[in-house]
């Protein structure tokens, strides 16, 4: 029994829970906000230090073994995301007490923010391929929910693009699940990996890798169906855009790590070659789609767009070197990506506008948000010797080892681009100076989200903002660590062996019964090979 792997799950599921039952008290629903998110965040550093030492740590929910029922499982990898995990609900816990209004709050706001960490964990952690499909759908419920809260017209219109490009996707991996459990009789990922070795119509399993890539490639907003995320995630409250931004694209990415490294290692192929350039085409589409943009948040949402293809890059170069550069990205852009949609929320603040044309002159008003914007955005860009930098760098030196220099070629210039946009943002927010038609006075009341007035609680706002540009600094710094962490990582993915029987072995009590099939074919390769040697 090892609780690690479950809390992560259950901790969010008992603090939605719990303020559902304190629905009509505002102090308790905050008070569960952020001490619910300190349980996740130390549990989740209990399960990334467990990984560490043991490698992979799973659970057989009500005892049953492996395949017939419920694993969760726990990789680096997945301890990774949920450290990320933790880390992104904490600060949005902490933040939403200075940003988000009564209005939202008495509307369920708290429970929903539980119920999609909740959902994120559950995804990281299943072992079951339905069970995936079962958390994506918990996701899409609450971050729906959480999209539409305030009932304003724009949410409205980018809601009902997100939740019909979400459903599509639903529909696709539905259907992928029912034609890969025909033809493997298993929902067990471990277990699916081993059957489809030995799978008669390979052919069949080259379409459903292309049906789960499909679906993956839409949760994750990638080219060329991505256009549901910068219509949408500009339009909720800040707090919300921000858990959007960090955490539930990430999902879709690391879902495509999952499956094309365990399940359909042997089937990239062509599909190899469509990822190499659906990731191209999403690099430069977001970052142009960035460059023609004078909304704060509407550019920073191209800008996850645009990340998002470095970090499926990494995956289709499919290298040692690549994978652990794009899983590098993965964790960059969580804390970056957060951080800037968080500093755009306190700038609005501020300036009561997310306009660029109508801000200004932060720079001399408030330096530290300047700093922390700085080193966020330059990070994001790729600029020495912040976190993205490193990220960069590793994928784009798997790409020169690999021999993709058109591609490698496009990340370099989408990495110039994406600085065009922050040096843009730079000037018109911090730099030069305020337009007088849009002079805020300083005994302004501050609004909330739906408009009600707020307590001037700026503290709350800046305390996560600080916090993630120093990990951000620190990542940086500290790149070599982080590096071997990732360099792990890139070897279990790539030696799923370790995976399927830390899954299987439970149900084998222990013996490699169940992975004697795969390693006598492959004594039968090797005996073959032998033969053939004079």
């Amino acid at each position: 029994m090892r609780p690690e792997v479950a809390l992560p799950v259950l901790l969010p599921l008992l603090s939605g829970a719990i303020s559902l039952l304190f629905w009509r008290s505002r102090p308790m629903q905050r008070f569960v906000a952020v001490a619910g998110n300190v349980a996740l965040f130390i549990v989740s550093i209990w399960l990334f230090i467990s990984t560490l030492s043991d490698g992979y740590v799973t659970m057989q929910m009500g005892s049953w073994p492996a395949p017939f029922g419920i694993t969760l499982i726990a990789d680096t990898l997945s301890a990774v995301m949920i450290l990320m995990t933790g880390i992104i609900g904490l600060a949005m816990g902490i933040y939403s007490l200075a940003s988000t209004g009564r209005g939202h709050e008495k509307f369920g706001y708290y429970p929903l923010m539980h119920l999609l960490l909740a959902g994120v964990a559950g995804a990281f952690l299943t072992g079951d391929i339905f069970n995936l499909y079962v958390w994506f759908e918990v996701m899409l419920v609450a971050s729906f929910a959480l999209l539409i809260l305030g009932g304003e017209r724009a949410q409205m219109e980018g809601a009902i693009k997100y939740v019909t490009l979400n459903m599509l996707a639903s529909v696709i991996f539905l259907t992928a699940i029912g034609l890969l459990y025909g033809m493997v009789g298993t929902l067990n990922m471990a277990d699916i990996a081993l059957r489809l070795n030995e799978a008669e119509h390979q052919g069949m399993v080259e379409v459903l890798a292309v049906m789960f890539m499909v679906a993956f490639g839409i949760k994750a907003a990638a080219f060329p169906l991505f256009f549901w995320l910068p219509a949408s995630y500009h339009t909720p409250p800040v707090a919300v855009s921000a858990l959007f931004a960090g955490l539930l694209t990430k999902v879709g990415v690391y879902s495509l790590f999952r499956v094309f490294t365990l399940m359909f290692d042997q089937s990239m192929g062509y599909l190899q070659d469509i990822m190499l350039w659906g990731a191209a085409f999403t690099m430069v589409t977001g970052v142009l789609g960035a460059a023609a943009q004078y909304e704060f948040r509407r550019i920073l949402s191209f800008h996850i767009v645009s990340q998002i293809g470095y970090m499926i890059l990494g995956l289709a170069l499919y290298t040692p070197l690549a994978i652990a550069g794009g899983v590098f990205a993965i964790v960059h852009n969580i804390i970056v990506k957060t951080n800037l949609f968080l500093i755009s929320g306190i700038t609005h603040r501020l300036q009561g506008t997310y306009q660029l044309k109508k801000m200004g002159g932060l720079y001399r008003e408030r330096p530290w948000l300047a700093v922390a914007f700085f080193v966020s955005a330059f990070s994001l860009a790729g600029i020495p010797p912040l976190s993205g930098f490193f990220a960069k760098f590793v994928i784009v030196r798997a790409g020169i080892e690999a021999e993709a220099y058109v591609v490698t070629g496009i990340a370099l210039a989408v990495g110039l681009m994406t600085l065009y946009s922050m040096v843009k943002i730079w000037n018109e927010v911090f730099w030069k100076s305020l337009p007088e038609e849009n002079h805020v006075p300083e005994t302004a009341t501050p609004m909330g989200d739906d408009g009600r007035l707020l307590k001037p609680s700026l503290w709350m706002m800046y305390l996560p903002v600080v916090v993630l540009a120093m990990f951000s600094l620190l990542i940086g710094v500290f790149a070599e660590p982080v590096m071997l962490v990732m360099t792990i990582i890139s070897d279990q993915l790539f030696e799923p062996s370790g995976y399927i029987e830390a899954v299987m072995g439970v149900a084998a009590s222990g013996e490699d019964a169940l992975l004697e099939p795969a390693v006598s074919g492959a004594d039968d390769v090797e005996a073959d090979a032998g033969e053939d040697v004079p």
